[in-house]
């Protein structure tokens, strides 16, 4: 039996947007799972899978914790023997790419952004560069997100090799079915995503300020976990009645059933925003920032809107057009949403390009 090992950085994305490629690949072969313990390991486990409990750093620039992680990784490799290893999020890739080439092991590495570090530029950009490029030479095939992050690493040079691009990881169309529309009555903005400034979330408080003071019937929601530089500005909003906080979610599909759109105006870098796949399979409009793994996603007017990213101005008159629509222009909206990623970002696609390219580095 082939084995498979995947490295990955949470349990909570790997059972959520891996799980239908996983039930995959368990069918015919061994699958082990390198990763940090965490509450989605059990149903992991469910699926066929064999747990090793690996901790990484996910933000961490600690070279010895880093150092420890590609041991960690090595050691790993030679006592499973894994015939193919798939990598997601950057220290995998990295340090698991690393291995798998020491290894000599076939690998195939899933670039699901290019992170801050790239983003900034800079000495940790080049540093991070230079390590993919040493990690990813040996791939057997790099997947990519979006078009703008294939661009710029292949104008860098950092690979030569097989690679292409996958629609995100795509959305389970059954499990986000495309829900009834709502009345406009009240009209219900949904911001789903970690409470941080790259997220956008300064740019959302300033808009629902503005916007609940004009129009009352409008409610503001926030979904994530919050970091602690906005836990006060976030109980001082919600006592005066201009947002709702309800913390991090495990399941979302409540909130679509109410929600009227979703704002996610994020300049974080994003591989392919599944917060806007996950609302437009709903059925749901969306408004979002001109950035890609943002703008892919969205044919601006169509489906939903397009803003400047940071420009709080920009984003408040793209909601008030927004609201300025009737009830059926908005529901068509969503409408809209629902047959682009039916056609573009189903997750079946992603499944078969990984199933191919599996086919191909294990010839």
């Amino acid at each position: 039996m082939v084995k498979i090992l995947i490295l990955a950085n949470n349990d909570v994305g790997l059972y959520k947007f891996r799980k239908e490629l996983i039930k995959e690949l368990v069918k015919e072969n061994e699958v082990h799972i390198s990763l940090p313990n965490g509450d989605f390991i059990p149903k992991l486990k469910e699926l066929g899978c064999k747990f090793i409990d690996t901790p990484i750093s996910r933000r961490g620039t600690n070279p010895i914790t880093d150092l420890k992680l590609l041991i960690n990784y090595r050691r790993i490799i030679k006592n499973i023997k894994p015939d193919l290893v798939l990598t997601y999020t950057i220290k995998p890739n990295v340090y698991g790419g690393l291995a798998c080439r020491m290894s000599d092991v076939p690998c195939i590495a899933n670039i699901t952004g290019l992170g801050t570090a790239v983003e900034n530029g800079g000495i940790l950009q080049k540093v991070t560069l230079f390590l993919y490029k040493v990690s990813l030479k040996k791939a057997k095939c790099v997947f990519f997100q979006n078009k703008e992050n294939e661009e710029f690493i292949i104008k860098k040079k950092i690979i030569n090799g097989n690679h292409r691009i996958i629609p995100g990881s795509g959305v389970n169309l059954d499990y986000y079915s495309l829900l009834d529309y709502p009345s406009d009555e009240t009209i219900n903005f949904l911001f789903i995503a970690r409470v941080m400034k790259e997220k956008g979330i300064d740019q959302y408080l300033e808009a629902a300020d503005y916007i609940k003071a004009k129009y009352p019937n409008t409610v503001f929601h926030i979904l994530g976990f919050c970091e602690g530089a906005y836990e006060d500005k976030l109980k001082e909003m919600q006592a005066k009645d201009i947002i709702k906080y309800h913390g991090m979610q495990s399941d979302v599909r409540g909130f679509h059933k109410i929600s009227s759109c979703t704002i996610h105006p994020t300049y974080y870098p994003e591989g392919m925003s599944n917060v806007l796949l996950e609302s437009a399979a709903s059925g749901r409009p969306v408004i979002t920032t001109d950035r890609a793994g943002c703008r892919e996603i969205v044919d601006d007017e169509i489906n939903g809107y397009v803003v400047e990213p940071k420009n709080s101005q920009d984003l408040i008159e793209k909601i008030e057009k927004f609201l300025e629509l009737d009830h059926e222009s908005k529901k068509q909206m969503g409408l809209a949403g629902r047959k682009k990623v039916e056609k573009e970002f189903d997750r079946n696609l992603v499944v078969n390009a990984y199933v191919e390219e599996a086919e191909k580095a294990l010839r």
